[in-house]
């Protein structure tokens, strides 16, 4: 039986407890963890706005999490290609994908490959987004002060 190889992909920006389980989970269900951290033309491309954290310091912060093996550009979204230029067997998403039409094809897609998709329990009460929020609303508040 040969390694199991897994894949997982993310922003990463302001890297928080969410970020962290979704890492060590997925190192749990493989032997090799291959991460794709998205560039930050790949994030503008479809939230409009650019990471707080550099693209080149959340490759470097998920590089040295210690469940991870490698670390990857994520360039675009396209999971299919991904998948056809990884090889891995398992790729590893939040729950809060699960049932979305685009993902029900991937499973189709990655089972007619020998090869799955892993939902692990999407940490709720923290995202980058809802911290992203506060730290603004923090600022727009010290600057109305003025």
């Amino acid at each position: 039986m040969g390694k199991i190889i897994g894949y997982t992909t993310g922003v990463f920006d302001l890297f928080h407890i969410g970020h962290l389980r979704l890492l060590k989970r997925a190192k749990m269900h493989c032997d090799y963890l291959i991460v794709g951290v998205s560039s930050d033309e790949l994030v503008y491309s479809y939230k409009k706005k650019y990471p707080v954290i550099p693209f080149a310091h959340r490759m470097e912060i998920v590089g040295a999490i210690s469940y991870v093996d490698e670390v990857i550009v994520q360039s675009n979204r396209d999971k299919k290609n991904q998948f056809d230029e990884i090889c891995y067997d398992v790729l590893f998403v939040g729950d809060d994908w699960k049932n979305d039409p685009l993902w029900v094809d991937l499973e189709e897609y990655l089972e007619q490959r020998d090869a799955k998709v892993t939902y692990f329990p999407y940490t709720k009460t923290v995202s980058t987004t809802k911290y992203t929020k506060m730290l603004q609303d923090l600022y727009d508040s010290e600057n109305s002060n003025k």
